[in-house]
């Protein structure tokens, strides 16, 4: 099947030296991979440790205190931890508990060195089986090469102990059913099926290889002629599925009391993962349930180096090719039907994702056991390349041209980016601008980025001792004389520097970002100097010119730093900031009028968006500067914090509250807070503001305690139409929107406020109230310019009912006029009926009664103006058979009601 392109040298006449190229070129795959040990050894050190392994290894050590009878364990672990394989994290623990290793470094070198010689011994069974596919050691090495050099899974094989241990071992077994099959012998099954156990303890999907060599058995069978044969094939299906299933469950330690437990747990875990991230893919945010089909072939599309896709395809069609034009013949020739299984482990486990819906996030790092065929079919394609090339006059040198050109393609962003690999692209996106990228994709997920620039700032200032803030786990991992050498900067002291992550491109104080260059630039992490006397002097004189720009005109805010508004950007100032002051943290929370502005990684029913930045000093002068988002409309809340060693801590020394859109917002609550009857002593002021066309509630209390601010706010919002509720709610009358006071706003000058936006849907009726201190109850009233031109609407039409109220049956709603009204006509509840022309239409707890209830309250759904009175009903979308409405009076009955028949 696979293009022979042989590479020996003769043995007789070269002698010794002749011999020992042979030698050498027949073990070049082991010396290979021995080089890439070697080097492995020596980078072991260099990466960070991943947000995952310390939850690997308690995994470890819960199975590990299960099988030793110990308390706790496995059983009482997180339950989607509990079916994790431990085929290799247990002799990760085993062996760093024989060796006594404590230091957190140490650790992570030792688990960094061992899984990353794991996916070399991947390495080399994908080398001897691609040698056994192709008969070629040029081949061989090939896919050798292109399985190692893949710059994402190469690093992550250091980090990751998941993922690319599952293509490691994909791989090998792989290349033991191959054997197994040239074999065919009791003992060769056995093999397999131990690896194929192997194989399901590290991942539940593993179930495909057992399942496929059962069905090429199957074939067999059929295709036998006597019964010794078929008894032979017999034997060793049985085989196979005894040892597969045994060592599988021996290794997991769940399963061998809640066998059927762990199962459904782990086909349940593999298609619904309980992970709800937001994934940044293509500049959406997107939850990891609701991601695109194309998500993970998209991600594989552009991270995998060209080189590789290229070979790769061309293997994949140049095989689907041969099967489609000669398909019988995959039933006796093994090489064919192996090529054919390679193929469909590369297309069907993607394809399953994604008609299955399978929660996917963090690339494609859950598919990267498709890798390992891919590179084998890789390397027929170069075969099937250079037989096309062998026709042309300058083949060798053409060849070996192109062989030069993609190694290199590999190793320059291999050596570029060591040791973040893993946020390798390709050129199908736009590297050059970060913040293009960063705004499309997730970049440093592994959030490893940091403890390359404390090397860096170690680099840039030797033999000092550095404080740094915000660089949590990193130093960690930095060899020990290293992290003497940083140390974290006190709560609220000094710090030289500050370690972020999504750098603003706008701001002056991107010094650095490690080595990366214009590769990557700054869409990694940063290290932002704190002090004028470690920026460089572009990033002092633009800090300066910022001063400039901002004191020559007034502050909005007055306080501890004065702030400054041009256009979006905020300047916080302190003059004579005092040298013995600790670090400030300047911040802004926004509360937009519309929640659904917000970007989906801050919005949910109750929120707002956060913003800050560190002050720096400049000499005597204390400054932050703060860009918000082009999205930012609403109100501003501003404060001050001391600051951690990660962040904000305490109370805001203080806090005041600015309006974007509405200058007079201050003016306003004050406004209310003088109103008749004024509140009970301990209540907050409560009222409805209009404000850009959407209703929103302002809470407001003068001299508020710590103890009133920290107290629960209740909030039922009532609406118009049941069907209007989210369906969390759906079993009340009413949507429950309890917070605390901190969730919607702060204490400016000492004063409790918050702002709450209201939803769309069209109210009946609030009631919010703070324990037993106080209560109220609003209804939202409708836009007073709305009435008047709805009423005029009407004119010259004929309502298609009159009576107390005249009725205007519209398209989609359901007009009330009286021309004559006062506020007793309106205080008795209103009911509507609507039945529809197919109760089915319906929801389902509402078919037996045969009509949607639509009760409502007028002050819900209109209101007087002129000494008239309107209010409007939407109707549903589905064909109405009739309508049945009026007013009524519980436990006295109705005052009016009317019918109106369907058909308009």
């Amino acid at each position: 099947m696979f293009l022979p392109l042989r590479h020996t040298l003769p043995s007789g006449a070269g002698g010794r030296r002749a011999a020992a190229l042979n030698f050498l070129a027949a073990r070049s795959g082991l010396i290979l991979c021995i080089l890439f040990l070697l080097a492995g050894l020596a980078l072991a050190g260099d990466y960070g440790i991943a947000p995952d392994e310390p939850n690997q290894r308690r995994t470890a050590q819960d199975n590990l205190d299960y099988i030793l009878g110990r308390a706790g364990g496995v059983a009482t672990a997180i339950y989607h931890d509990r079916v994790y394989g431990v085929a290799l994290e247990l002799p990760l623990l085993l062996a760093e508990q024989a060796l006594g290793l404590k230091d957190a470094y140490e650790i992570h070198r030792l688990r960094a060195t061992l899984t990353h010689l794991f996916f070399i011994l991947g390495g080399f069974f994908c080398y001897r089986l691609a040698y056994q596919l192709c008969n070629s050691r040029p081949l061989a090495l090939l896919a050798l090469l292109l399985y190692l050099l893949h710059p994402r899974i190469y690093a992550q094989s250091y980090l990751n102990s998941k993922d690319p241990a599952f293509l490691s071992m994909f791989v090998l077994t792989l290349y033991l059913l191959e054997r197994a099959f040239r074999r065919d012998t009791l003992g060769a099954f056995a093999l397999f099926g131990v690896a194929a156990g192997l194989l399901l303890n590290l991942r539940i999907m593993g179930v495909m290889l057992p399942a496929a060599a059962l069905a090429m058995r199957g074939l067999d069978w059929f295709q036998a002629g006597g019964g010794p044969e078929r008894k032979q094939i017999r034997q060793t299906a049985g085989l196979l599925v005894l040892t597969a299933g045994l060592t599988a469950y021996a290794l997991s330690p769940y399963a061998w009391t809640n066998p059927r437990d762990y199962l459904a747990l782990s086909l349940n875990l593999t298609v619904n993962h309980p992970n709800t991230w937001l994934q940044l893919f293509q500049g959406e945010l997107i939850r990891s349930y609701e991601l695109p089909w194309r998500y993970g072939l998209t991600w594989f599309g552009i991270t995998t180096p060209p080189p590789i896709l290229l070979l790769g395809f061309i293997g994949m069609a140049a095989l689907a090719a041969r099967g489609l034009r000669r398909p019988g013949a995959a039933w006796g020739n093994t090489r064919l039907r192996f090529g054919l299984l390679l193929l469909a482990c590369c297309l069907l486990p993607p394809l399953a994702a994604a008609l299955l819906g399978s929660t996917q996030y963090e690339g494609w790092r859950h598919l990267y056991f498709v890798y390992g065929p891919f590179c084998l079919l890789a390397a027929w394609g170069g075969g099937g390349l250079a037989a096309a090339l062998s026709r042309q006059r300058f083949w060798r040198p053409g060849g070996y041209g192109l062989a030069g050109l993609g190694l290199a393609l590999l190793l320059l962003p291999m050596m570029q980016l060591h040791p973040l690999q893993y946020v390798y692209f390709n050129f199908l996106v736009d590297r050059t601008t970060p913040e293009r990228l960063q705004a499309r994709y997730e970049m440093d997920y592994w959030r490893l980025a940091p403890r390359a620039a404390l090397e860096h700032l170690l680099q840039l200032h030797p033999g000092e001792t550095l404080a740094v803030r915000g660089e949590r786990q990193p130093r960690e991992t930095l060899p020990p004389a290293a992290r003497r050498r940083i140390i974290r900067a006190a709560a609220g002291g000094r710090a030289d520097y500050e370690i972020i992550h999504r750098i603003d491109p706008s701001q002056p104080d991107l010094v650095f970002n490690s080595r990366y260059g214009r590769f990557y630039n700054n869409a990694l992490t940063a290290a932002r100097p704190l002090d004028d006397t470690r920026m460089t002097p572009a990033a002092v004189a633009a800090y300066r010119e910022i001063y400039r720009d901002a004191t020559a005109g007034e502050p909005i805010i007055r306080a501890d730093y004065n702030v400054y508004r041009n256009g979006r950007r905020l300047t916080f100032i302190r003059e004579n900031c005092p040298p013995e002051e600790g670090d400030a943290w300047l911040g802004v929370r926004l509360f937009p009028h519309r929640l659904e502005t917000l970007p989906p990684e801050v919005y949910n029913p109750g929120s707002y968006a956060s913003f800050g930045n560190h002050r720096v000093r400049l000499g005597a002068v204390c400054l932050a500067v703060l860009r918000l988002p082009d999205y930012a409309r609403g109100d501003l809340i501003l404060m001050q914090r001391s600051v951690g060693n990660f962040g904000p801590v305490g109370a805001p020394a203080w806090q005041e509250l600015y309006s974007l859109s509405r200058p007079g917002l201050a003016e306003l609550i004050a406004e209310y807070r003088r109103k008749e009857p004024p509140p009970p002593p301990d209540a907050f002021v409560v009222f409805l503001d209009r404000a850009a066309g959407r209703n929103r509630l302002l809470y407001a209390k003068a001299d508020c305690t710590a103890a009133e601010y920290a107290t629960p706010i209740t909030l039922h919002i009532a609406p118009a139409h049941q069907e209007d509720l989210p369906s969390y709610s759906r079993g009340s009358s009413f949507e429950n929107r309890d917070f605390p006071p901190d969730y919607y706003g702060g204490r400016p000058g000492g004063d409790c406020i918050a702002i709450v936006p209201l939803p769309d849907y069209p109210i009946q009726a609030i009631h919010t109230g703070q324990g037993n201190r106080w209560e109220v109850n609003l209804y939202p009233p409708a836009d007073p310019d709305a009435l008047p031109a709805a009423y005029r609407a009407l004119a010259g039409r004929e309502p298609a009912a009159r009576g107390v109220f005249d009725l205007y049956w519209e398209d989609k709603r359901l007009v009330y006029v009286r021309e004559s009204c006062t506020a007793a006509d309106t205080a008795a509840d209103f009911f509507l009926h609507i039945i529809p022309d197919n109760v089915a239409a319906l929801p389902a707890d509402r078919q037996a009664t045969g009509f949607a209830n639509r009760d409502f309250a007028f002050e819900g759904r209109g209101g007087h103006f002129d000494g008239k009175c309107l209010a409007a009903v939407p109707l549903p979308d589905y064909p109405v058979a009739a309508l049945r409405t009026g007013q009524h009076i519980p436990g006295q009955g109705e005052l009016w009601a009317a019918e109106l028949a369907g058909g308009r």
